[in-house]
């Protein structure tokens, strides 16, 4: 074992096909795994799909859910491998319809190589199956990158701000004369305040006037929105879980300072963030891509390894000219309004820092695709 296995397959391009863990393969297991620092961890429950005797899951698909826990553990430290030995165990039958936990990390590494451990539990969680392996570090003529980050939108994605946003502009348009409906801020919601005064008052605004209206607007939000705003399911754990996995977070929204900083601190979530850029620090609102690449330069991280998450059609967009990655989650907008996103989902607490890890180690075959769904 002096040189380098030598590979054709296109790793990054096919990923997403692979039988155990992707998401477009039409038979695969579609194992989804977290990480927390030193183990790779999943669950799968085998049907009789998955079955050799009646009743009792094959062997090799024990061995591809060991397998692909290892190879994983080998993915969250962004190493690409390839099995060049495996060692199996199964200490009884695994019965189908029983649902199983599945382990996976690294146990030692060389220049060359890595070996690595797995095992399932079963539903009493005792070991049911185990194997060691030791896999090739493959050159794919590319180095990973070593830093990633998550640049989140604020309102309609880290908390349910819409109904408090939407009071207090229709008091201050409906004392200039002007019925602002739900319809009007469902469509310009995401957008900067001038570009959404601008679109409800028409014609010229003077600076001041703008101003003026613009802050009693913010002042409104800020009076009702205090202790009152909670975060969206899944938000605070996913927060917390990709901070933990190395993720740089950052804040990009179209709100002022002072309603970031209100949110975050009530929220208890201000301390997890590397970055905070608000809508005063740049000179055109979301479609615009200005305020996730600022985001980026202050984290120091390069556009093509971050993620944006976004719930508006502007933002998506934004963050596809940005360059990013962007996961959408229907808070604000039907699945058909964000179809550009990479990734839609409904809630956040459906998705895991394996999805995060997925979009960026796999980037031909996310963005040549149309979003997918969860």
């Amino acid at each position: 074992m002096t040189d380098w296995p030598q590979i054709s397959i296109e790793l990054k391009k096919e990923h997403e096909m692979c039988f155990a863990c992707g998401q477009d393969n039409p038979i695969g297991l579609k194992l989804r795994f977290d990480w927390d620092g030193k183990t790779a961890r999943s669950e799968f429950m085998p049907s009789e799909l998955h079955q050799g005797w009646s009743g009792i899951v094959h062997g090799g698909i024990i061995s591809c859910l060991l397998d692909e826990a290892m190879s994983y553990a080998t993915l969250f430290e962004g190493i690409d491998t390839v099995t060049a030995r495996l060692e199996v165990r199964i200490r009884r039958p695994i019965k189908t319809g029983e649902l199983l936990s599945i382990t996976g990390s690294i146990t030692r590494r060389t220049r060359k190589l890595l070996e690595t451990k797995a095992v399932i539990f079963g539903s009493d969680g005792t070991p049911v199956a185990e194997a060691t392996a030791k896999q090739f570090i493959v050159k794919t003529g590319q180095e990973k990158e070593k830093t990633k980050a998550v640049i989140w939108d604020m309102d309609g994605v880290i908390a349910d701000t819409a109904s408090y946003h939407f009071k207090a502009w229709h008091e201050v348009f409906q004392k200039r004369g002007v019925d602002f409906t739900e319809q009007d801020f469902r469509r310009h919601f995401g957008q900067r305040n001038d570009t959404i005064i601008r679109n409800a008052l028409g014609g010229e605004i003077a600076a001041e006037e703008m101003d003026t209206i613009a802050t009693e607007k913010e002042q409104a939000f800020r009076k009702a929105a205090r202790q009152n705003v909670k975060p969206l399911p899944g938000v605070i754990a996913l927060i917390k879980a990709l901070g933990k996995h190395g993720f740089k977070l950052a804040i990009a929204s179209c709100a002022p300072d002072e309603n970031i900083q209100l949110l975050t601190r009530d929220l208890g979530i201000d301390s997890y963030f590397n970055a905070i850029t608000s809508g005063r620090e740049v000179s055109e609102g979301k479609p615009d891509p200005q305020c996730f690449l600022l985001a980026a330069g202050r984290l120091g991280i390069e556009p093509g390894s971050c993620i944006v998450i976004e719930d508006a059609i502007a933002g998506v967009t934004a963050a596809r000219r940005a360059g990013m990655r962007c996961i959408a989650v229907t808070n604000t907008h039907p699945r058909e309004k964000l179809k550009e996103a990479d990734l839609v989902v409904d809630t956040l607490g459906a998705v895991t820092v394996s999805d995060f890890e997925r979009l960026l180690s796999s980037p031909g075959a996310w963005l040549a695709k149309p979003a997918r769904e969860i």
